[in-house]
């Protein structure tokens, strides 16, 4: 029977629960767990509450909902807009009443434990080669007798001066070239930009006089969950300042296939998307401006990387093409526009974006990005490299031959889809060990060094608490519960007779493990838990196979993991689970946030920023959705770790228990004796 009440879901956790008409958002957020702040008691005074809810239809939580489903605002929320502002679409929780079904997004400033986004750059060497420079001229003043115009001695200077050629200037700077020159007294710095080694430089800034401080520009990796932002020095290529934030889309669907259902079942849902990934950006570079304390004006790069799906909404492009065959994009060569096109108001009007190639339907810039940054194409080894994510692209090849493939992993390894998940965040457990004899675990959490069984942890937590299990977390759980003979080469968690220890409990008609007590909930691990990170698992793993199978490869020699997420997991714990293909553990290594350094090259080096979109046209492209093998290696790698693969180098370095629980015979077996 269906329940009674509102169905409410909250992003981006991913939360949902049924309320009765009339409670407010922050009673219903309070209910169910939800991270949404609150320090005035429901008074509508401190406006920490703040939520964004969105209307429409959403499938995939089956829900459909519109602007009846809230009241309008109320005395208080009226009284803090005209007093302090409220942005065009945000409603105060403890005053807003849930009528209808609901999609409500807590936006990053509304939450107690704000996510940490580890998109952290790597800061390496780059040989500079910008696209764009400053020059100091000398311009002659205007004469009566003399037809020219101020541009035109502009021109001129450029040519005397720096042996320049033909050149543009953009009509942002022209209309402001004549008060710039005069208070300049005929001296000025202009910023020129060349976007490809065949195109017209172009003048995008304009300032009187000298100017000594170095352009910078902005690499950014646009992901499916999170957006981060690296504002980079043009002269040094040094990052001067980092920042993310969580992509505000999820509100519309944790997955890039839910967000083009999004757009196809909403007349606005495309402009919806659009706009507020554009907003989010232009907030991550004014935060950066401000923490780097620069100059808006010296803003005037920006190259971004992102999915196909990420790709079109960025661009205002309806991507219902990509969810469907032969999922065919609009374009995929690399696009170069205007701050003022995209509606980047905390960039100049004139300062110059520009997009890497995508490389097919599911594989975007980001996937380009990661081979300009890792380049296995002038690897002798033969190399996978997996950016992990809500969408995996993956890479495979080497000097020889390239290939690459995108697998929908989905949010699991994001913590979503977890009963007890959450982004990565204080609080969050992100590493886990279980005995093996006890059955006894031992967890750290995000924002304490601290053990839980070492002195100090309870002090560690005071201020966060254990809040629930990351991405990191619940693949470290999973796999130490494998280790430890709690679950078995199925992915079935065993019953507490059956595994020795208590700690496993009925849960419905399967059983869950307790992993650690908290207030108000335990958090455990459930068998939905497990099914779906086996399912995200397989994805990878199965994408990884099909592109070894058509390089006619059985092995490979070394495994790079990039992404937020791919940098904080442990690759034992990963071939544990047969997340990827069998390796020696020494040879698999971390690349941090490689796309995000992809962008970064290509903001620093116009040449490699050229080359990229050479590499882009000679890599072959393997569609995962249509492959006929993709399927079979999906089934086979549902196994912890695999149904048929041997993986030989893993089990030279452990031993993995012989358990099956779905036997009778199972339920006799005894802890005693048995092997870590």
């Amino acid at each position: 029977m269906p329940r009674a009440g509102h169905l409410v879901v909250f992003t981006p956790s991913g939360k949902r629960g049924h309320f009765s008409t009339g409670t407010t958002i922050l009673d219903a957020a309070r209910q169910i767990g939800v991270d949404l702040d609150s320090v005035c008691g429901g008074r509508g005074i401190c406006a920490r509450c703040q939520v964004e809810p969105a209307f429409g239809e959403f499938p995939k939580h089956g829900i459909s909902s519109n602007a009846r489903a809230l009241p309008e605002r109320n005395a208080v929320e009226d009284k803090y807009d005209r007093v302090r502002g409220l942005a065009d679409g945000r409603r105060l929780g403890c005053q807003a009443r849930i009528e209808g079904d609901l999609v409500i997004d807590v936006p990053t400033e509304s939450q107690v434990h704000q996510q940490v986004v580890r998109k952290s750059m790597d800061n390496r060497p780059i040989a500079m080669d910008p696209a764009t420079r400053l020059y100091f001229l000398d311009v002659a003043e205007p004469d009566l007798g003399t037809a020219s115009g101020d541009w035109q001695r502009v021109r001129d200077s450029f040519n005397a001066q720096w042996d320049i050629g033909s050149i543009e200037i953009d009509i942002d700077v022209l209309s402001r070239l004549q008060s710039v020159l005069r208070r300049g007294k005929w001296k000025a710095t202009f910023a020129v930009h060349r976007g490809a080694a065949d195109a017209m430089p172009i003048v995008i800034g304009a300032w009187p006089d000298y100017v000594e401080s170095a352009p910078v520009g902005l690499a950014i990796d646009l992901g499916s969950t999170t957006i981060a932002a690296h504002l980079c020095d043009l002269r040094s290529g040094a990052v001067l300042a980092s920042s993310g934030v969580m992509n505000p889309q999820i509100r519309f669907g944790e997955d890039l296939m839910s967000r083009v259902s999004y757009a196809m079942m909403n007349a606005d849902g495309q402009e919806r998307m659009t706009g507020v990934v554009r907003q989010a950006i232009n907030g991550l570079a004014e935060g950066l401006l401000a923490q780097a304390d620069c100059d808006r004006s010296l803003l005037l790069e920006a190259t971004i990387v992102c999915n196909p799906v990420m790709h079109h909404l960025l661009l205002g492009i309806d991507p219902t093409e990509l969810g469907q065959a032969p999922f065919a994009l609009a374009t995929s060569d690399a696009l170069r526009a205007t701050a003022r096109e995209f509606e980047f108001t905390a960039l100049p009007p004139a300062a110059r974006i520009h997009l890497l190639p995508c490389i097919a339907g599911h594989v975007g810039a980001d996937a380009a990005a990661v081979i300009l940054a890792e380049r296995p194409d002038q690897s002798a080894d033969l190399v996978l490299t997996v950016d992990v994510g809500t969408n995996a692209e993956i890479i495979f090849g080497n000097r020889d031959r390239v290939l690459a493939c995108s697998s929908p992993t989905g949010p699991a390894f994001e913590g979503a889809q977890i009963s007890s998940g959450q982004r990565a965040a204080p609080g969050a457990i992100e590493r886990v060990r279980i005995d093996p004899r006890s059955g006894e675990p031992r967890y750290r959490v995000i924002g304490c060094d601290s053990w839980s069984d070492e002195e100090g942890f309870a002090e560690g937590i005071a201020e966060c608490g254990v809040t629930g299990i990351c991405g990191s977390g619940i693949i470290e759980a999973i796999a130490e519960m494998r280790l430890a003979g709690i679950v078995d080469q199925s992915g079935l968690i065993g019953s507490a007779d059956q595994t020795g220890t208590a700690r496993c409990r009925p849960d419905g008609r399967t059983h869950a493990y307790l992993l650690a007590r908290r207030d108000g909930a335990d958090i455990m691990v459930t068998q939905a838990d497990l099914r779906a990170v086996q399912l995200a698992k397989s994805a990878l793993y199965a994408g990884a196979r099909l592109l070894m199978e058509e390089y006619g490869a059985e092995s490979v020699d070394r495994v790079v993991l990039a992404g937020a997420f791919g940098s904080h997991i442990s690759p034992r714990h990963a071939m544990i689970l047969g997340m990827i293909p069998d390796c020696d553990l020494a040879c698999v290594v971390s690349a941090g946030n490689a796309a995000g350094t992809g962008a970064r090259i290509a903001l620093c080096n116009l040449a490699q920023r050229i080359e990229i979109d050479g590499i882009v046209s000679r890599i072959e492209k393997i569609e995962t959705a249509v492959a006929p093998r993709f399927q079979d290696h999906f089934v086979a790698a549902n196994s912890l770790p695999h149904a048929t693969d041997p993986f030989i180098r893993l089990r030279q370095s452990l031993s993995l228990p012989d358990c099956n629980f779905n036997t009778a015979r199972a339920g006799e077996r005894k802890r005693r004796g048995r092997r870590a």
